[in-house]
């Protein structure tokens, strides 16, 4: 994790160094406190320095390498540049061609570069006749905005690891509690909206492997309930008035029979969870409670016959 302030007068930024603590304090542990990536956060003076750590980070082999950098970063006719606080002109610091050279001829199963710095968006250019991006097996980048764009600082942080932060939290988790680097990605670019600075999101991977972990939307036991609830992706669960708990003599409101049983409202109670995140929703009825009351029905949504299959395969 590495976060530059320390430039030279006139160029000193007040927010990487921060950033860079708090991105590395998150992905050391997950949520629940279980240990999760080994973090290194040097201070880096020179150009040489950070090149060593960069080189040093991909060395080796194992499931996960990711590089984190917030600081100046700049472009020129030979390609975009991480900028080191002893730049000059005609040598700004570490190329972002050498390192993607690094994260190429590394053994790690998932190479992955989140860059918050200016024309980061340069990363994974080949600068030659035909400007062509070029990612091997395992290779991720994010970047905080497009080539030719600046990545602003505001509130103390950087607009992009705000919410790489907030994402990293749980706002890009999916229904497992999984925080991948597609999710974040999404989580990100939904959030600038379309007049920001646009992040860049370049991959070459068969399978997004978890960043960290949090406390999903949803357990897994309700989730794979879902098999239990509906005998196929298509099928519709119908609904009467026995699963609502307050269709009940004990309640003063309107009763209509049959009247509540105890394993009916335990279903619909687990439809409703299911309905919270999206995965469920009643046919022809704006609410469960209308389609229980009405004897109507409800089905799976798209997603929720994803996470069916899922269910019935195993697989959660």
């Amino acid at each position: 994790m590495i976060g530059i302030d320390d430039y030279p007068e006139g160029l000193k930024l007040h927010c990487c160094a921060n950033d860079a603590s708090v991105i590395a304090n998150l992905l050391e542990h997950n949520e629940d406190g279980s240990r999760n990536f080994d973090v290194e956060k040097p201070e880096i003076t020179d150009q040489s320095h950070l090149k060593m750590h960069i080189e040093k980070l991909f060395e080796g082999n194992g499931d996960v390498a990711l590089l984190y950098f917030a600081g100046h970063g700049t472009r020129s006719k030979t390609g975009g540049h991480l900028v080191t606080p002893d730049y000059d002109a005609y040598n700004p610091g570490v190329s972002m061609t050498d390192l993607a050279s690094f994260m190429s001829d590394s053994e790690w199963n998932n190479k992955i570069a989140i860059l918050d710095c200016c024309n980061a968006g340069a990363m994974g250019d080949f600068m030659s006749a035909e400007e062509t991006c070029i990612l091997k097996d395992g290779m991720t980048i994010m970047s905080a905005c497009d080539r030719d764009e600046s990545a602003t600082e505001c509130d103390g942080h950087g607009i992009f690891t705000h919410l790489l932060i907030e994402g990293l939290k749980g706002g890009a988790a999916d229904l497992s509690g999984s925080v991948t680097p597609g999710g974040l990605y999404a989580y990100i670019d939904k959030s600038l909206g379309a007049w920001s600075q646009r992040p860049v999101f370049k991959t070459n991977v068969s399978n997004f492997v978890c960043l960290r972990g949090v406390t999903p939307p949803i357990d897994r036991k309700t989730l794979s309930e879902t098999i239990a609830l509906f005998e196929d992706r298509d099928s519709i669960f119908r609904l009467d008035p026995s699963f609502e708990f307050t269709n009940n003599p004990d309640y003063k409101n309107e009763l209509k029979e049959p009247y509540c049983i105890e394993k009916n409202v335990k279903k619909l109670k687990t439809l409703q969870k299911l309905e919270s995140v999206g995965l469920v929703v009643p046919v022809e009825e704006e609410h469960m409670y209308f389609a229980a009351m009405n004897s109507g029905t409800c089905k799976l949504t798209p997603l929720g016959k994803y996470y069916w299959k899922l269910a019935k395969e195993g697989r959660i």
